[in-house]
């Protein structure tokens, strides 16, 4: 996030302030986001990698937030399975991140940039060497 501050909600009358931490609106935005089919995992930094190795998992690593000017954007990394319309999936990204900021936080996003950074192949079996000729019809004896 540009800045390193809270986003403070407005139009609040008398009740007292409320406060964000950027990073609980990255981790929002992270999750809704692995939540849109065709969403493979959003892409993570050498740090996050490691956390997850230990079983830390960063829940909003690939999501960067920016405030400028009172506009909140977010920019959002993500591998894609392989197969899927890659606008279908961006467009329902931006509409689902919005619809959830704005539904858990009353904020709005000026803007949601996704950032397809790779596509992921479906795993296929690996065949083994043993079978790779063997005769797959069952045959019976005539007796």
């Amino acid at each position: 996030m540009a800045e390193d501050t809270n986003i403070i909600l407005t139009g609040r009358d008398d009740e007292g302030t409320i406060e964000i931490a950027p990073e609980v609106v990255e981790v929002i935005l992270g999750i809704a986001a692995v939540g849109v089919d065709g969403v493979y995992q959003m892409r993570g930094t050498l740090a996050s990698s490691i956390n997850q190795l230990f079983g830390r998992e960063n829940r909003g690593k690939g999501v960067t937030l920016h405030l400028e000017d009172g506009r909140l954007s977010a920019d959002v990394y993500v591998y894609l399975n392989y197969g899927v319309s890659v606008p279908k999936v961006a467009l329902e990204m931006q509409e689902t991140l919005r619809e959830q900021l704005l539904y858990m936080t009353d904020l709005e996003l000026a803007e949601v940039n996704v950032h397809v950074v790779g596509v992921v192949p479906e795993k296929i079996a690996k065949i083994d060497p043993k079978d790779l000729f063997e005769d797959t019809e069952d045959t019976e004896d005539d007796e």
